[in-house]
């Protein structure tokens, strides 16, 4: 397949595919789909081997939050049945990060609902920071906080986090149909400043909530163009109680179309197969190994995952192994002091290609596939890793 032979070139050379070209990759047939994760896969063991990252949530505040973005359970005027809690004590949420470590995660992201951190805030992670370094050698802490305010990045990076995520989620064009209380250039912006403060920066984007081809290969382009070293990929997650709980659009197939997509635009950056794997990919979960190079272990900020061990005998049986922390995730040229991310040498082609006709939402609601989480932070029960 002609297509798929010039996207890996390009994938092995850095270099970015047209808009054309990744909109064929969505529009391609179920029967091509072993080819298309094939050839998706040559460019991840290119940059990244058969090593799989693990991350580790923890949800320091739960619920409660007073932005409107409908594809989030803990947004305003949310009736899902999620766990909500104000802030967790630094002690308590480095005993739960210390959980994901032990069962091998390489880096801890520190999740807060809310608009955005106040000043108090951003000490109260400084220092569960602090408390989470100083109990575990080497690991990661990521930050997600939402819009930062100016000289937060700059503390929060000077308290020892060494990312931070803020996603932009979905394209600049259909942003205002997910969320009315901020817009997308607000989450440019926030992705921005931590760059410049230091902080390896992580954004990503959720798919299934009703976006057209278009939509999924802007977004990854505007990922692209903000040069973020990890770009998670959610699927959404259709809570009971929130205006996308109908919004069904996704097969397994649709979803591994998806992610090898990101990888051709994105080929030496860290692809990371978040929230919804579970639901969307089901039993194909081992075939997004071949494209994406880090994952989250156990459960999300308001939901359940697979547990933990299942998470690993899955990463062994499909022939990868754990990333640990005495190896480096990014390529040795995207790490700090290299240059970062490759010159762009082929010009973009602008014409786009006829997609693939997106399924319409179904009118069942499988509530055997959305498990709400009831163990872990904020609760007494101990946490899935």
């Amino acid at each position: 397949m002609d297509l798929l032979n010039t996207l890996v070139d390009k994938g092995l050379r850095r270099e970015l595919p047209t808009r054309e070209e990744a909109l064929a990759v969505l529009a391609t047939s179920d029967d091509e789909l072993l080819d298309v994760v094939a050839a998706a896969g040559k460019v991840r063991r290119q940059w990244f081997g058969r090593r799989v990252k693990l991350n580790y949530l923890v949800n320091l505040k739960s619920g409660l939050c007073p932005e409107d973005c409908s594809y989030c359970s803990q947004r305003l005027g949310s009736k899902a049945e999620i766990l909500k809690y104000t802030w967790l004590k630094p002690d308590d949420a480095s005993k739960a990060a210390a959980a994901g470590v032990a069962g091998g995660a390489k880096r801890v992201c520190l999740v807060a609902s809310g608009r955005g951190p106040t000043d108090k805030d951003v000490d109260r992670v400084s220092e569960t920071i602090s408390a989470i370094k100083e109990q575990n050698e080497g690991v990661e802490v990521c930050a997600c906080l939402g819009l930062l305010s100016d000289g937060q990045a700059g503390r929060l990076r000077a308290a020892g986090a060494d990312a931070y995520n803020h996603n932009l989620n979905t394209s600049e064009a259909t942003y205002g149909d997910i969320c009315t209380t901020h817009d997308f250039s607000d989450r440019v912006s926030t992705v921005q400043q931590a760059q410049a403060a230091g902080m390896s920066a992580c954004s990503g984007l959720i798919a299934g909530m009703g976006e057209s081809d278009a939509d999924l290969v802007d977004v990854v382009y505007a990922l692209r163009e903000l040069d973020p070293d990890s770009v998670p990929v959610n699927f959404l997650i259709p809570f009971e109680g929130t205006p996308l709980a109908k919004e069904w659009n996704l097969t397994p197939q649709r979803a591994l179309r998806i992610l090898a997509m990101v990888r051709f635009v994105c080929p030496d950056i860290e692809v990371r197969l978040a929230g919804g794997r579970e639901v969307h990919l089901r039993s194909m979960q081992p075939l997004a190994l071949h494209l994406v190079n880090s994952i989250f272990l156990g459960d999300y900020l308001t939901s359940e995952g697979q547990a933990g061990q299942d998470d690993l005998a899955m990463i062994e049986d499909a022939g990868f192994e754990v990333e640990g922390t005495d190896t480096t995730t990014l390529p040795e040229h995207r790490r700090p002091g290299c240059g970062g991310a490759a010159d762009e040498t082929a010009a973009e082609a602008e014409a786009e290609a006829p997609a693939a006709t997106v399924p319409a939402p179904s009118d069942e609601t499988r509530r055997d596939l959305v498990s709400v989480r009831r163990r872990g932070a904020g609760t007494d029960l101990p946490p899935n890793a």
